[in-house]
């Protein structure tokens, strides 16, 4: 009879989580990241993008208005993987060797990847995707505690034919479990990115043990690739132009509750010109630029849902969390001059022939309402989506303010696995975790209480995130700019002169932060990478950030560095 009882009450704490962590099942756990997705790209975030499966998790889970990035590829992926800021984990600026411990390229052993401590407490570990994080094969993902991998190594991949080079298709190393393979003929690496995780989760299912997904998928990251049918869906969806679809995500984005009506967002940007200005045949190309990337995201969404269907399929769905995130905000800059040349033109727009990119124009609307662009630290650059679902576990229709950041993600995966961070691993000291769990937020609802600020530096770009108080700077420029995020996330009213005192709190906690990650000055290092990746266009390090905007009258595009 007793016995009785205690089973009864132990099924009834478990059901409402009171537990602890390694009293339960442990929970399947799915990061999902796409790469260079703007803002308000999602239809849960304001979009016309039909994305129906990745709206499904955000309207049964949880979405924050703030969530942030490291503004880039290589850095944000450092800290999503090791829950490092990106120079404490060795790759301050980019994938390449600047000398230097904190700009090293590659993943240092101090610093843990999730594959690595999660294995540690009984999961099988899985990457598909883009890795960029480490480009010799030392530091591949199954050195890094993957148990199984399958993607590209470096920053940049077509969608097509990959492997089959010519002098103007980029190299690409396309890896699985440590062999370099090829793209099969006809296949589309979005589809094949999944189909590999669907098979190492199928695979996983036959041992007992929980899985740890991180898929990376390499969409919408130029060059703009999709197939046919997909692109069929878009066909004049894009002829009211940049400036009218802007001001309609921006009242879907106030009806869904994403953006608060109260706060100010982004003046026009200034360099993209009128769409009205455009003649007939400028507005068909750039039509088709849209209809392409949307394209993109479209797939993307079709492959969550067979990875969906496969989770109840295999009845996983109701023991699976799934994040979803953006490595970075679109990317600025217009095509028509500058250093980043087109590899290929042997097709039109959207084939396995064509290079094009979404550029400036179309890159403004996805980051709406914000500010600037990728590799730039203004909301615009560095704001992401952050969809969370646990079915049962978190509460559907949830919108939170968050104010939370890649490392913070890491420690959030430990807490809902009952992983422990180890203070060494294999003989070697660990850094330990600066970021917080989301663990309450997500569950409970609890706002979070990180007690520090969270700071930024790529490539001369800086900001420092404290409370209401957001400073920031962008290079060459060595002056801050302070602005209210809670009254304005569009950043558009520069409140450092009045606030003086304000400023030099966040400027020494930068200073003090910046001499805990031995974050170098950015002109000591601008000579050792003159034409490196980030630095072309309007200076050293712009790096696709496209320019600060102002509104006003139309001026002449003009190219802003690319970076991956």
């Amino acid at each position: 009879m007793y016995a009785t009882r205690n089973i009864a009450l132990l099924l009834l704490l478990y059901a409402l989580g009171v537990l602890p962590a390694h009293a339960q099942k442990k929970p399947n756990i799915i990061l999902v990241m796409v790469d260079d997705m703007g803002y308000s790209d999602l239809g849960a975030y304001g979009s016309e993008i039909h994305t129906p499966n990745i709206d499904k998790l955000a309207h049964e889970g949880l979405r924050l208005r703030e969530f942030y990035n490291n503004s880039i590829c290589a850095p944000t992926r450092a800290s999503l993987v090791t829950g490092q800021y990106p120079h404490k984990a060795g790759i301050g600026y980019f994938n390449v060797n600047l000398g230097l411990p904190a700009y090293q390229g590659y993943l240092n052993q101090q610093s843990l990847t999730f594959a690595e401590v999660l294995k540690q407490a009984g999961y099988n570990t899985i990457i598909s995707g883009k890795w960029h994080v480490g480009d010799d094969s030392a530091y591949w993902p199954a050195q890094r505690g993957f148990d199984k991998s399958y993607g590209f190594i470096g920053g940049a991949s077509n969608y097509y034919d990959i492997g089959n080079y010519t002098d103007k298709a980029p190299p690409v190393e396309l890896v699985e479990n440590n062999k370099k393979i090829q793209l099969a003929p006809d296949k589309y690496l979005t589809d094949e990115i999944t189909d590999h995780a669907i098979t190492y989760i199928n695979e996983s299912a036959k041992n007992s043990k929980p899985f740890f997904l991180y898929l990376a998928y390499n969409a919408p990251h130029w060059p703009l690739q999709a197939p046919a049918e997909n692109i069929a869906k878009y066909k004049g969806k894009y002829h009211i132009g940049w400036d009218s679809l802007r001001n309609e995500r921006i009242a879907r984005q106030r009806q869904l509750g994403i953006a608060n009506p109260a706060q100010a967002i982004a003046k026009r940007d200034s360099i993209v010109p009128y769409w009205e200005s455009l003649t007939y045949d400028e507005k068909i190309l750039w039509e088709k630029k849209m209809e392409v990337y949307a394209a993109m995201l479209d797939r993307v969404d079709e492959n969550i849902g067979k990875l969906l269907a496969t989770l109840k399929q295999l009845k996983k769905d109701d023991n699976t969390l799934i994040v979803f995130i953006s490595d970075n905000g679109a990317q600025g800059g217009f095509a028509t001059s500058g250093a980043r040349r087109k590899q290929r033109n042997s097709g039109p727009i959207g084939t396995a022939g064509s290079y094009e990119y979404q550029e400036q124009g179309w890159a403004y609307v996805s980051n709406t309402p914000h500010t600037n662009y990728k590799n730039n630290m203004h909301e615009g650059g560095i704001s992401a989506p952050f969809i969370a679902w646990f079915p049962k576990k978190i509460k559907a229709g949830t919108i939170a303010q968050g104010t939370a950041h890649l490392i913070d993600i890491a420690p959030t995966f430990y807490d809902v696995a009952g992983a422990k961070y180890p203070a060494s691993f294999k003989g070697v000291n660990t850094n330990p975790l600066p970021g917080v769990s989301l663990s309450h937020l997500l569950f409970n609802g609890t706002p979070i209480d990180r007690g520090t600020p969270i700071f930024w530096e790529r490539a001369g770009n800086r900001a420092v995130r404290k409370g209401q108080w957001k400073l920031v700077s962008t290079f060459p420029e060595k002056t801050w700019e302070l602005y209210d995020i809670a009254t304005d996330r569009g950043e558009t009213k520069n409140l450092a002169a009045a606030r003086p005192e304000v400023v030099k709190e966040l400027a020494d906690d930068y200073a003090k932060w910046a001499a805990a990650n031995d974050v170098e000055p950015f002109e000591k290092l601008r000579p050792a990478f003159q034409g490196l990746p980030g630095t072309g266009g309007s200076g050293p390090g712009s790096g696709g950030a496209g320019g600060r905007s102002s509104g006003g009258a139309t001026v002449q595009p003009v190219r802003r560095g690319a970076g991956n």
